[in-house]
């Protein structure tokens, strides 16, 4: 039976990983629990995965949890900084989901890492801040990183068994999201509520306003290049409305292999948990003949100026791509608050790029402040934005 311990398990991922995990007790168990402020949905999930440890965002919140959970309790709360590292490098776990939201995923992962686990990466952030450091690091250890995105877990599954040399190209498939065919004047207009009613996933927050304004796959372009080792050049975008095809990949004699599923994340996470082996589904199947037409268009620029940007991070590289990711969280969440509206996410990221300094090659400690850095100088744009 494997162990497995969840960072952000009161997230879509980390839901998704327990009801994966649920419908397959013989072969999973679950050790510990990292999740946030969501202490309702935590102790719910402790009273029914039992597992040795659990984690929240603080003591606050974990004085709660303990209340809630009382003193017969088996599970150990932690909090913070060390809790979550705690929950990374548990000895019981074999592998570590980590699906926590944004930059707070990279250090628990690379713990993770240090302690020799193998990961389920749905944290893209953490490829795109410090892909470079992140695969060295699993490479020293010998750690598998088993990608969780549809995306990635699709161009997993397409390239296994063949070489990288035999890839001549990548593509990455986008819903386009909720906008697709809107005009300005109405993405404008566009209020949070209904930026987060995906047409075809059921994701989070974050998550789904990224893939409102093509940012998600710009981070994606960022993890791809570090995950299957090819240059940002070989990485391509297509829109693809149905989510059916969920990557392709072209090789070098021309032939082009798709995976292709129902837009459901268990299937990737069961990939993933169940890795080299697939487990016996449970449904929903994909019916061909019931979907239809499969259409693919080629991304705007102009409309989707995320892409292009994710580019020019990834390309010039250093400090950057971290920049890029820090300053979308600060422009989400400021929507998300109603601070500024939709179609000035993308251009509080742009001005931020614009005014950092790049350092090259840079260490974990550099990386998190041009994060930092990023979010205040977010922020302050967006300030500005109000006066």
């Amino acid at each position: 039976m494997k162990g497995i311990s969840i960072l952000g398990s009161t997230g879509s991922i980390g839901v998704s990983t327990l009801d994966v995990i649920a419908a397959h007790p013989h072969r999973f168990s679950v050790k510990a629990l990292a999740a946030g402020r969501n202490i309702a949905l935590l102790e719910k999930q402790i009273e029914r995965f039992r597992p040795r440890l659990a984690a929240v965002v603080d003591e606050d919140h974990a004085g709660k949890l303990r209340e809630r959970l009382g003193s017969g309790s088996r599970t150990e709360v932690l909090f913070g900084e060390e809790g979550y590292r705690e929950t990374a490098i548990l000895s019981d776990a074999d592998l570590v989901v980590s699906a926590m939201v944004g930059a707070a995923g990279l250090l628990p992962t690379l713990k993770a890492i240090e302690a020799g686990k193998d990961i389920a990466l749905a944290n893209k952030e953490t490829l795109v801040m410090a892909g470079k450091i992140v695969l060295h690091r699993a490479a020293q250890r010998g750690v598998r990183i088993l990608p969780v995105d549809s995306e990635h877990s699709a161009i997993f599954q397409c390239i296994e068994g063949s070489r990288t040399e035999e890839v001549k190209r990548i593509i990455l498939t986008a819903s386009g999201g909720p906008f697709l065919h809107a005009s300005r004047e109405e993405m404008a207009a566009v209020t949070p509520a209904q930026a987060l009613r995906h047409p075809n996933w059921a994701m989070g927050k974050k998550i789904t306003i990224d893939s409102a304004t093509m940012m998600n796959k710009g981070l994606e372009i960022i993890e791809a290049r570090w995950l299957f080792g090819i240059l940002e050049t070989a990485i391509d975008v297509l829109i693809h409305p149905q989510s059916v095809v969920h990557s392709l990949v072209e090789f070098q004699d021309g032939s082009v292999i798709a995976q292709m599923g129902v837009p459901d994340m268990r299937l990737p996470i069961a990939y993933a948990l169940s890795y080299p082996k697939r487990l016996v589904g449970k449904g929903p199947f994909l019916n061909l003949g019931r979907v239809g037409a499969l259409t693919f268009l080629n991304p705007d620029p102009d409309r989707f100026p995320a892409i292009r940007m994710a580019y020019q991070a990834v390309k010039t590289g250093g400090t950057l791509p971290a920049v890029l990711s820090g300053a979308n969280e600060e422009a989400v969440e400021a929507f998300l608050e109603e601070k500024i509206k939709f179609d000035r996410i993308v251009p509080v990221v742009e001005e931020v790029l614009s005014k950092h300094l790049v350092q090259t090659d840079p260490g974990i400690e550099e990386i998190l402040l041009a994060d930092l850095w990023a979010r205040r100088e977010a922020a302050r744009t967006i300030e500005g934005m109000k006066n």
